[in-house]
């Protein structure tokens, strides 16, 4: 970090059930986060992240803020439902409403503040064509495909379900303790796996019962994370889909607890907390940074 004040826009460290997120404030203003400033904000230790929300001017009418997303490695993210809880939480606090229509490269999307300090975000409705997820080839039913990890006669993990929540996952049920696989190993060869032409996001599931799971997941572009929203989402949509879970699923992950609800009309509605760290400014071409003087002075 720079010992002079950086001259630029504002930001907030934030979480939601430990997946580190960084709301930046790029309203009103040209251009985005760089790649290289993303890269040098996941460099430092303060700023380390999972994922960039960037707050953007909205592109359609009818939603409130069009939201970028940036990985840690600089690559682009189509869905984030953690940092989307950060985001909403952040704008709670500003505007004083609870209820907001956002814009992704992966769609229109609805999130809501409770009374409670939760908040709920749909979304939206979970793809599982082979062409949709994408997968390099064709498989008719994704509820099941044909990938593994060992060997052929004892593999370590096999058959993963696939599906679309605006970016591609694939979930692997185990029947005991998910941390008894190397997922930092397996994670990378299967996020780069040839069957995924745009990566995927790579998670080990336990059902413990009809509305619970156990979750741990290698995120594309951010590697092992104590949450991911829209894997908790695909998850649980697979859970029922295959008939381990019913529709509505506690997905516990390394951070907490998540609930989602695979609604009739398709929607997915993932519930969860946000907590913000502390906030600062930031080059979003550079990503130098500094915080600000309040929590400085801390």
């Amino acid at each position: 970090m720079s010992e002079a004040r950086v001259s630029g826009v504002p930001f907030a460290k934030m979480n939601g059930l430990g997946n580190q997120i960084i709301v930046v404030d790029m309203r009103g203003r040209p251009g985005r986060v760089r790649p290289a400033a993303a890269v040098a904000l996941n460099g430092a230790q303060d700023t380390a992240f999972d994922q960039i929300m960037a707050i953007h001017d909205p592109k359609t009418p009818g939603t409130a803020n069009y939201i970028e997303i940036v990985n840690s490695d600089g690559s682009m993210a189509q869905a984030c439902g953690n940092g989307m809880r950060c985001v909403v939480q952040a704008l709670a606090r500003e505007q004083g409403q609870k209820s907001f229509v956002f814009e992704t490269i992966a769609g229109i999307l609805t999130a809501d503040e409770h009374e409670n300090g939760l908040i709920s975000v749909d979304m939206g409705i979970p793809r599982f064509g082979w062409t949709e997820i994408p997968l390099a080839e064709e498989f008719v039913d994704t509820r099941k495909i044909e990938l593994q990890i060992g060997p052929i006669d004892a593999p370590v993990l096999h058959s993963p379900s696939v599906a679309s929540m605006g970016n591609p996952h694939a979930i692997f049920w185990v029947k005991d303790d998910v941390w008894n696989y190397a997922l930092d190993r397996f994670g990378p060869m299967l996020e780069n796996h040839p069957i995924f032409p745009e990566r995927a996001n790579i998670s080990i599931a336990q059902v413990t019962a009809s509305d619970a799971m156990i979750l741990r997941t290698w995120e594309r572009g951010a590697g092992l994370t104590r949450a991911c929203g829209t894997a908790a989402c695909a998850a649980a949509v697979n859970g029922s889909r295959t008939r381990r879970t019913g529709r509505q699923v506690t997905v516990t992950v390394p951070g907490g607890d998540l609930h989602i609800d695979w609604r009739d009309n398709d929607h997915v509605v993932m519930t969860g907390p946000a907590e913000l760290e502390w906030s600062g400014t930031v080059d979003p071409s550079t990503g130098e940074w500094s915080r600000a003087l309040a929590d400085a002075a801390k």
